[in-house]
């Protein structure tokens, strides 16, 4: 699975909120700036390409949907660049800066090492 760009993801992160649209559907969502229905277009059939986005057609027109997961997405990319570029590839830096600056609290803390355990 390939990075997505800026604008790669700004259209797949509608898309992941619509479930399903068509492009013009999806050119409300984009106002700051707008976006022309030719761009949103050819970001659709970039995502589509790199196989994150599929397609049902309906005479002329095209409904597409997601084919990767918003959690699937973090997990691979997101998640691992911020913990690699600024935590230096350890969660363990990465939980106890949220605890350190009082972004989670010990409940919250306890409640995440639960999880652990009981995944196990």
């Amino acid at each position: 699975m390939e990075k997505l760009t800026a604008k790669e993801e700004e259209v797949i992160q509608v898309l992941w909120k619509m479930e399903q649209a068509y492009v013009k559907d999806m050119l409300p969502h984009f106002t700051d700036p707008p976006l022309h229905y030719n761009t949103v277009s050819t970001i659709i059939r970039n995502l589509e390409e790199k196989g994150y986005v599929g397609h049902r057609v309906y005479g002329n027109t095209h409904e597409y949907y997601p084919i990767v997961s918003k959690e699937d997405y973090q997990n691979r990319f997101v998640l691992k660049k911020v913990v690699g570029e600024y935590f230096d590839n350890s969660y363990k830096n990465l939980v106890s800066y949220f605890a350190q600056n009082e972004k989670i609290s010990a409940d919250e803390l306890r409640e995440i090492l639960s999880m652990i355990e009981n995944k196990k």
